[in-house]
């Protein structure tokens, strides 16, 4: 005879693992802004940014992609050829306007 499933902690084993990767990805976007000197500006400008990013015509956001492309590329370079990963952050994964809104439209 099956053993039977344990639903609840699958369900809690799930739910732990969706938090961990929300926090990486919150934690990636605050380390995106303080590599790319965005931190400088005030929460404000950040915002206001982000939210003209967001509504940006596709034309716009693809040269933004293609400039957050090379920033990755010499960020390789700098440690050594290493392949840069910008932390998960060219990948949409729902959410609303978020720091990498521009980068995600590719």
């Amino acid at each position: 005879m099956r053993k039977p499933r344990d639903y609840d902690s699958q369900l809690k084993a799930l739910d732990d693992k969706a938090k961990q990767l929300k926090d990486a990805r919150q934690r990636q976007f605050g380390e995106l802004v303080a590599a790319t000197g965005a931190d400088a500006l005030s929460i404000e400008q950040l915002a206001g940014a982000l939210i003209a990013a967001a509504a940006s015509d596709l034309v716009t956001r693809e040269e933004w992609r293609k400039s957050g492309a090379a920033f990755f590329q010499r960020g390789a370079k700098a440690r050594g050829g290493a392949r840069a990963k910008p932390g998960g952050t060219a990948a949409n994964t729902g959410g609303g306007t978020s720091a990498p809104a521009a980068s995600r439209a590719s």
